[in-house]
């Protein structure tokens, strides 16, 4: 019987990072229930992530459920230029999925009765014994242990790190997704088995496919980019991010909520400045969407029985494609760290804090010499092996 059994922990915000904890923390012999503030499922808004080790390793240690049948495989990084032309590619596999279908996949793993959906929670307090949430449903739970996984704006950070800011890159990313049906034969023939970049002048968009609603097969993927290009803050900035409702967003504005102007100089700007396989990714795409590219890191991750994990802890470019390993990466560390404390849940979160302080602190600042050689610089060289993906260093 495992020391955790009788015990009960509390996740907050039911994204991938919180069910992987979640996962994880039951299978210690904890009572896990999962408290989601959306109403509905989660969608992801049919985006695209590369999937690195630590993202996958629940399906490759402990799910029925096989990596292969969630993500799609592709075995080169290309670069591209004007007329398609390959300058570069290197023989390196790489993993992905629909941010649906792995959400998805994971929820299947955890089951839905502990998983409820709309409820926000809006503060907690701690003692030695226990850590109590409210909600404003006006629901309160205890439990021994509390993570904190409700992702870049968290509502319970401050409790944690009250000093933790967004700060805007200077940019954001066009995102979306077109059938891979739908391409000409020479566009899908080109980017069908790789991570492609195109590099333009204070910009670039990166594609790859992922699994669509039809399955993983050729053909029947999605092809899936983003698209980084600079918007100046201030009035601008809050202009493209008010939606056609009149909701200013904050991190993102959804598909079909973009200004229609904003899609239209978006297409016009992709046909005159990409390589022609690139803008027909993106002209072809119905309901393109915007990411805001934040940065944010907490410099605590620990207090007592609570620890902060994911985005919530720090927000990372996506340049290193690390957001959701890092995720996964503190989930699979607190579980370790849980498990070699015998039962002492402050004395494990002391233990985890250190090593993933300093995994947010190299992962950001290496998202940001990334981003600035992209978008401000223009010293993204095709090649360049200190710009692979990875949450450890490139290519790790």
């Amino acid at each position: 019987m495992s020391v955790y059994t009788g015990s009960r922990a509390v996740v907050i915000g039911g994204s991938i990072g919180g069910l992987t904890s979640a996962l994880l923390l039951r299978d210690l012999g904890f009572e896990v229930d999962i408290y989601e503030r959306t109403p509905s499922d989660l969608d992801g808004r049919g985006g695209g992530i590369v999937l690195q080790p630590d993202t996958l390793r629940w399906f490759r240690e402990r799910s029925s459920q096989r990596p292969e049948d969630v993500s799609t495989t592709t075995d080169w990084v290309q670069y591209i230029e004007a007329g398609n032309r390959v300058v570069d590619r290197d023989a390196r596999s790489w993993s992905h999925t629909s941010w649906g279908t792995f959400y998805r996949a994971l929820l299947a793993d955890f089951g839905r009765d502990h998983y409820h959906l709309g409820e926000f929670a809006c503060g907690f307090d701690q003692d030695v014994d226990s850590v109590t949430v409210r909600f404003v449903s006006g629901r309160v739970e205890s439990a021994d242990l509390l993570v904190i996984a409700d992702g870049v704006t968290s509502a319970n950070r401050a409790r944690i790190d009250p000093d933790v800011k967004l700060t805007y890159s200077g940019y954001i990313g066009w995102r979306g997704t077109v059938d891979e049906a739908l391409l000409t034969s020479e566009t899908a023939e080109l980017l069908h088995n790789s991570i492609t970049y195109n590099i333009v002048p204070n910009s670039q968009i990166t594609m790859y496919p992922i699994p669509s609603e039809r399955g993983t097969a050729v053909g029947d993927r999605l092809m899936n980019y983003v698209w980084y290009r600079n918007v100046a803050e201030g009035p601008d900035l809050d202009e493209m991010l008010t939606d056609k409702r009149g909701f200013q967003g904050k991190v993102s504005v959804h598909p079909h909520q973009v200004q229609d102007r904003y899609i239209d100089e978006m297409r016009d700007a992709a046909a005159r400045l990409l390589a022609p396989a690139a803008a027909e990714v993106v002209t072809s795409t119905e309901a393109p969407f915007i990411q805001v590219v934040w940065d944010s890191r907490a410099l605590k991750m620990a207090s007592g029985r609570v620890a902060l994990i994911g985005d919530a802890a720090c927000g990372a470019r996506p340049h290193a494609a690390a957001g959701t390993a890092k995720a996964a990466a503190d989930a699979w560390a607190l579980s370790d760290a849980l498990t070699s404390s015998a039962g002492n849940v402050t004395e494990a979160l002391e233990k985890w804090e250190p090593g993933q302080l300093e995994l947010s602190s190299n992962l950001l600042s290496r998202v940001k010499a990334m981003g600035e050689r992209s978008q401000f610089t223009n010293t993204w060289t095709p090649g360049d092996k200190n710009l692979r993906f990875g949450l450890y260093g490139p290519g790790r």
